[in-house]
């Protein structure tokens, strides 16, 4: 991003987002006054007065997964290692926009990959998950590309990914069902063997404490 009023920090290959672009900004932030006046409100009102800025710098960290290149992430802590059983990492919290209506989804995503060779610092997996979820999305298509960005990266033997999230364009408009939870997979390699997936979705309900 160019006109940059924050600050980059470069963490492994990992850019962290707290900078906008000015220009974007003041672009977003003209729509967002006609919106507000649209509706029937007056922008120019005291605690409306900021709420376009407020609203542009929130769309463009929450969408800043575009600028971000997963493979970067998972190559800058990938290890040669002779380990050749499950890797699970479960329980990573996920928020996303609906990109039918830009309102939020949220849940939680299980990974899990056999390694082939090579290990990955463990924390990239939620930071792959973080970089797919900071977009418009769909979660059927933000499963798949988790389970590819992962397979495609480290060659590993076989991928699985489970994700579970609660809609708010299903909560709060639409159907109004608040308690409905969507559930999405995706597996590659050794996971599409049926003992191998059971594993895995028992690991990822068990409770070990």
């Amino acid at each position: 991003m160019n006109n940059n009023n924050f600050h980059d920090e470069e963490l492994n290959g990992y850019l962290k987002i707290d900078q906008y672009n000015n220009d974007t900004v003041e672009r977003i932030s003209k729509h967002y006054v006609d919106i507000l006046e649209a509706l029937g409100e007056d922008p120019n009102r005291e605690s409306l007065k900021k709420t376009p800025e407020r609203v542009a710098k929130s769309l463009q960290y929450l969408t800043h997964g575009y600028g971000v290149d997963p493979a970067k992430i998972l190559n800058s802590a990938k290890f040669r290692e002779e380990y050749s059983q499950m890797v699970v990492v479960k329980d990573i919290e996920v928020y996303s926009l609906c990109e039918h209506h830009m309102l939020p989804f949220f849940g939680k995503a299980h990974v899990a990959y056999i390694p082939n060779g090579h290990v990955v610092g463990l924390s990239k997996i939620p930071r792959i998950v973080d970089v797919f979820a900071r977009r418009l999305q769909v979660q059927e298509r933000m499963t798949n590309e988790i389970k590819d960005c992962i397979q495609d990266t480290l060659q590993p033997e076989g991928v699985a990914i489970v994700i579970e999230c609660k809609h708010l364009c299903m909560a709060m408009r639409g159907v109004q069902k608040q308690n409905s939870v969507t559930t999405t997979s995706a597996f590659t390699g050794s996971f599409q063997n049926n003992v191998t997936r059971s594993e895995f979705m028992r690991l990822i309900t068990a409770d070990l404490t």
